[in-house]
């Protein structure tokens, strides 16, 4: 009965391990790998049943290379083991080994979620990344660049043949390569023109571009856009150096290179635009113009001076008309009524009593009362009978400021002012006023 337990305690735990996430690795074209070659190490990462959480790869470290992680799509996939499906995630490493010997991967560690039973589970899967070596090509330069399909070209904004004294001459030179990061594609060495100012622009790098070549499919790769700017200030002909761009072919193991050819700038001279000499009024104006232009300025000076006397002299007036202006603009019908709108919202409760006491009696009314009946508004009544009986009886009802503020509308001009039941006795010119016709 012993023997009976271990063997199925053993199957168990053999059918857990199973069924736990794990992953692998390994390299493309692992031979015959050069300095500057860009290798791929592909890493796929299963779980059993699927993924709750994606996978995190993370970069490493390694001495005289440079690692990153692809920029490609993550690739999905499906395996069964023993039964068992497993969910998989196929991720590489892109690492440019910067010279030859044998170049030792670490383990790495990547964190993921899967579902085991209906649950979700973290998980770290640690994976030993091969290692691989790099031999040194008799035919290689001192500073190896290595890709496939390396191609370049240029363009002109203008034809070079045609320029003149003063023109511009925009040059760009695109390079493109396989298998390769955009950011080690070395610079274009342009040269330099005698009788030509160049100036270099930043270069423009992009991966994970297609280029389509003439009777081929499209390809993949990486670009380095380079522009510059020639400038003339001379005629004649100024030939372009050609360029020599020189790269290690993979493919091939051998040291190739691509050329443009030398290209002629031809600058004619600047065309001459013909331009109409102005005639010179060599006749003397006639004396009688001369006179008239003389009184006008001296008419427009004595007006100036006429102006500017009549206002000194009546400068006080002025300013009693002008202040009297601004009183009537301050205490119009629509700043009076936004006043006792903003007491209403803001002010205390006995604040607002007064604001209304003042309001209707600008409005020729004697008492609130008298003017809230006048009104005929429930929501007014209502409201400023809620003001009065919190102020001078109880405070248990609550005052609504907004349905106050509201039902206070300017007064409908009919021409006939309330009637008092006892009038001013002294009214003021200032009283008169301020009371709306």
């Amino acid at each position: 009965m012993r023997l009976l337990v271990l063997l199925v305690g053993l199957l168990t735990s053999t059918c857990v391990f199973a069924s736990e996430p794990f992953g692998r690795a390994s390299i493309e074209g692992a031979e015959g790998i050069v300095p500057g070659q860009q290798v791929r190490v592909v890493v796929d990462v299963f779980a059993p049943e699927f993924f709750t959480s994606p996978p995190q790869f993370p970069l490493f470290d390694v001495p005289d290379a440079l690692v990153t992680l692809s920029t490609d799509r993550a690739q999905n996939l499906v395996q069964t083991i023993d039964g068992v499906q497993y969910s998989g995630i196929r991720r590489s490493y892109a690492v440019v080994p910067e010279k030859a010997g044998s170049f030792q991967l670490p383990v790495v560690e990547i964190d993921l979620g899967y579902s085991s039973n209906g649950n979700s589970t973290k998980a770290i899967v640690k994976i030993a990344l091969p290692s691989f070596d790099v031999d040194a090509s008799s035919h290689q330069s001192a500073t190896p660049f290595a890709a496939r399909g390396l191609t370049i070209t240029q363009s002109f904004d203008r034809d070079p043949a045609s320029l003149k004294v003063g023109d511009a001459l925009v040059r760009t030179v695109v390079i493109f390569a396989e298998d390769t990061q955009a950011m080690l594609i070395p610079p274009v060495a342009f040269g330099t023109t005698a009788g030509l100012a160049l100036y270099e622009k930043p270069a423009v790098l992009a991966d994970d571009v297609e280029q389509r070549g003439i009777g081929r499919s499209a390809e993949t790769g990486s670009t380095r856009s380079e522009t510059v700017v020639y400038t003339v200030s001379d005629t004649g002909r100024f030939p372009l150096p050609a360029i020599t761009y020189p790269w290690f072919d993979v493919d091939e193991h051998v040291l190739s290179a691509a050329t443009l050819p030398v290209t002629d700038v031809v600058v004619a001279p600047a065309a001459v635009a013909e331009r109409i000499q102005p005639e010179l009024q060599r006749e003397n104006a006639p004396a009688s113009r001369v006179w008239r232009g003389w009184l006008l300025v001296i008419l427009l000076c004595a007006i100036d001076l006429a102006v500017a006397a009549f206002a000194w002299w009546r400068l006080p007036a002025i300013r009693t008309w002008a202040a009297r202006v601004r009183q009537r603009r301050r205490n119009s019908p629509r700043r009076r009524l936004s006043r006792i709108r903003t007491i209403i919202r803001v002010g205390d409760e006995l604040a607002v009593y007064r604001g209304l006491q003042d309001w209707s009696g600008t409005l020729g009314y004697r008492t609130v009362s008298e003017w809230v009946e006048a009104q005929a508004c429930p929501r007014l009544s209502a409201q400023v009978a809620i003001l009065e009986r919190r102020l001078f009886r109880s405070r248990d009802m609550q005052l609504d400021r907004a349905a106050l503020a509201s039902a206070i509308t300017l007064p409908v001009a009919d021409g006939r002012p309330p009637k008092r039941a006892l009038p001013d006795l002294n009214p003021t010119a200032e009283d008169a006023l301020l009371r709306p016709l």
